[in-house]
């Protein structure tokens, strides 16, 4: 969990409402009191220490419900990066998925998971067009990141992005009068056309005035600003891959490398080593077993600790998840 380095100068209010904690601590307790015969067994104070171990590193929004994972800015981050981690190898060996097998992916962490949200980080891809065509894993997770970690912000942007096309500012309050009535008819007589977008400066004032007044996280202004000066006019699913390609938008999120590093993972792949190698000089006869043992030490050595309200599911960590990968790659 990323800290602010102004954190100290912050009321106490302030931090409560930064950090979530209010928030982590109800359901700390709700999860104790739903499972306390298994949690009393080793204490207290060891639960609440594993738990927000979990929370810190991570790896607590496993197999958890969609309300979760998108509860706070720390969950969304986490998600990302967690599916990042267990499905890094689809990209590596270069494999096109449907948007329902990104759907299906994405049901494996969160079984509730919304299509919806994936049609739309498709629609990004795609440009709204044809959304069951393949999609390459580096493009899908980018305008997922983005769809997902941003999803109040992008609905917002495509309201004001609407009402453009449509000939209304919506920052401009209009007092009716028989001309301002006359233009504004004549406006919604017009038939737009959305190939062509918006003017981008005006698209940019908009997105500004929507930044100033806005609760929930958004880009960067700065990043903004340089997508839409770039051109003078913009479509709306131009703007949010121009979003997805950003490095200064996808640091400041935090959940994913950059994209010339998005499929290294040295670690990992050293594990992947290890294993077929001990596959190799093990006896045929002895190959399930030897592969399953290595399996085992894998998940034991990446993930000491497992989210404690998962303890009776599958244990899938985002450091030990190589063997869901490449369940779910075959």
């Amino acid at each position: 969990m990323k800290m602010n380095t102004d954190r100290f100068s912050l009321t106490v209010d302030e931090y409560l409402a930064e950090t979530n904690v209010l928030f982590y601590l109800n359901d700390a307790v709700t999860q104790l009191l739903e499972h306390k015969e298994e949690y009393t067994q080793f204490g207290v104070v060891r639960y609440f220490a594993e738990y927000f171990t979990s929370v810190k590193n991570g790896n607590h929004v496993l197999f958890r419900e969609f309300s979760y994972i998108k509860a706070t800015p720390h969950n969304r981050e986490s998600f990302i990066h967690i599916f990042w981690k267990c499905f890094r190898q689809i990209g590596k060996n270069g494999d096109l998925l449907a948007m329902s097998e990104y759907s299906s992916l994405l049901q494996l962490l969160c079984p509730d998971f919304p299509t919806e949200m994936v049609q739309n980080a498709a629609r990004i891809v795609l440009i709204d067009d044809a959304t069951d065509c393949l999609m390459s894993f580096s493009d899908f997770i980018y305008s997922f990141q983005i769809q997902f970690y941003y999803e109040e912000f992008v609905e917002s942007v495509s309201v004001i992005y609407q009402d453009l096309l449509s000939g209304k500012n919506p920052n401009t309050v209009i007092v009716p009068t028989s001309t301002s009535v006359e233009q504004l008819s004549s406006a919604a007589n017009e038939e737009p056309n959305p190939q062509e977008g918006v003017d981008s400066s005006i698209f940019c004032e908009c997105i500004e005035g929507l930044c100033e007044r806005f609760k929930h996280k958004f880009p960067s202004t700065v990043a903004i600003k340089e997508i839409l000066e770039s051109g003078q006019r913009v479509s709306f699913y131009g703007f949010l891959m121009a979003l997805t390609k950003h490095e200064g938008v996808n640091q400041d999120i935090g959940a994913l490398p950059n994209k010339s590093d998005l499929l290294i993972d040295p670690e990992m792949d050293q594990e992947l080593e290890r294993l077929i190698a001990q596959v190799a000089i093990s006896p045929t006869s002895n190959n399930s077993s030897s592969s399953a043992v290595g399996q085992k030490e894998m998940s034991k050595k990446a993930s000491p600790r497992k989210s404690l309200h998962q303890r009776k599911r599958i244990e899938m960590e985002s450091d030990g998840s190589t063997e869901e990968t490449d369940s779910s790659e075959n």
